[in-house]
């Protein structure tokens, strides 16, 4: 039993990488185009940082309805639907893109709306999803996986995304990254999921429920506000990216998908390194390691002067993310109840997403005014102190939660 039960566990886990592998593609490949194309379309990197901000403000909405989705109907369903409606609008937008072109920024920032209220229930079913297809003894380790995904896509995406649209229009992208949605729901046709056998309450109780939790529930409080701080550096960045290289920097747009390529690519160094990594030290000094090496990284882009200074920061910053999101999603998982994981992550995806918003709207308006780098500066230098006493805060406080009694198990009495 204990073979076929190994074997079974282990194909669920191949199975969950493909299918997220294929959405993340999916995500990366757009995220590459659409900002090349309204930037292209305007010269203005302030319609790249407002098309940012309305791109995640409904996600913000969504997170904790997704999270009771993700509790009431289990991770496979809620992965497979959303992922087939990201796929189908995708396909839309493709139509209007191409045959009424002249309502092309406007079907492209809907498009990005839509994508970002179903992102919400994509996060939500891989959270629920992973504690019951890892088991406790592969909990970290699977976590690894779910970053490593997300740098391989980062890698594959942009890279096979710069390579088709040197050959073909850029609005085929849409297509491609709808295929890779459709196949993605195809993948998790088989795994295991939970779906909640308690009695069905109101939504409006439920939410209130995972507040309460929330805020009941000190160390994955304070990883949310740590995790808000550390977004709002990264979404500054990410929301102006393909202006500095293309705008302020005068590189090629080849520049840009080789440094999105590069980032990627680190998901097949922290492959081979995390397992390593915590065999030598514990997950705590790893999430430090991550952090100190974002927070360097970050400061470095904001002094760059040249494209390659930019891009090799971008890297290291990349890098110690990688790593500190391991610890980050391993804890945060030990500390909250299975039966309300959902409930709780949903507020606590939207506390910490909070950011990408706010980012985008300082680029599109301290970053115009006063230049992106220095925004990106100031960000990481708040990040860096302040940042640095709430990470030993939140390390703490964790350290107390799992060594003692179980904080989550208090939380929901």
């Amino acid at each position: 039993m204990h073979d076929i039960s190994s074997a079974a566990r282990n194909s669920a886990i191949r199975w969950f990488g493909a299918g997220l592998l294929c959405a993340l593609l999916a995500e990366q490949t757009v995220l590459f185009a659409v900002p090349l194309m309204i930037f292209q379309l305007t010269g203005n990197v302030r319609y790249s940082g407002v098309a940012f901000a309305l791109e995640w403000l409904p996600a913000l909405i969504a997170y904790p309805f997704a999270g009771l989705l993700a509790d009431r109907f289990g991770g496979r369903l809620l992965f497979r639907g959303a992922n087939t409606a990201r796929g189908l609008s995708l396909a839309v937008t493709l139509g209007i893109c191409w045959y009424q072109p002249q309502w092309m920024i406007w079907a492209l920032i809907g498009n990005g709306i839509v994508l970002s209220v179903l992102m919400a229930p994509v996060r939500m079913a891989v959270e629920k999803s992973v504690p019951l297809i890892a088991g406790p003894e592969r909990l970290a380790h699977c976590q690894s996986l779910v970053q490593n995904m997300e740098l391989l896509a980062m890698a594959l995406g942009p890279a096979l995304a710069a390579g088709l649209a040197m050959y073909a229009d850029k609005r085929w992208l849409l297509g491609l990254a709808a295929v890779a949605l459709f196949a993605a729901a195809l993948f998790w046709r088989g795994l295991p999921t939970a779906r909640s056998v308690s009695r069905p309450t109101s939504v409006f109780k439920d939410l209130a429920l995972g507040w309460r939790l929330l805020l009941g529930n000190p160390p994955v409080l304070s990883l949310a506000g740590l995790n808000f701080s550390i977004n709002l550096a990264f979404a500054a960045v990410l929301s102006a990216n393909a202006f500095v290289i293309s705008g302020v920097f005068s590189a090629a747009d080849g520049v840009f998908g080789l440094m999105n390529a590069g980032a990627g690519a680190l998901g097949l160094l922290n492959f081979i390194l995390v397992p390593r990594l915590l065999a030598r030290m514990s997950i705590y000094r790893l999430g430090a390691l991550g952090f100190a090496l974002l927070c360097l990284g970050l400061i470095c882009m904001g002094v760059a002067s040249g494209v390659l200074l930019y891009a090799l920061s971008f890297l290291l910053a990349m890098a110690g993310c990688a790593l500190f999101n391991v610890f980050n999603r391993t804890q945060r998982i030990k500390a909250i109840e299975s039966a309300h994981l959902g409930k709780v992550m949903g507020p606590f995806y939207l506390v910490n997403l909070l950011s990408y918003p706010l980012g985008g709207l300082l680029t599109a308006s301290v970053g115009h005014v006063y230049g992106v780098q220095v925004l990106i500066l100031v960000l990481a230098l708040v990040l860096t102190v302040p940042g640095t006493l709430l990470f030993i805060l939140t390390t703490r406080r964790f350290r107390l939660a799992l060594e003692g009694p179980s904080l989550a198990m208090e939380a929901s009495q």
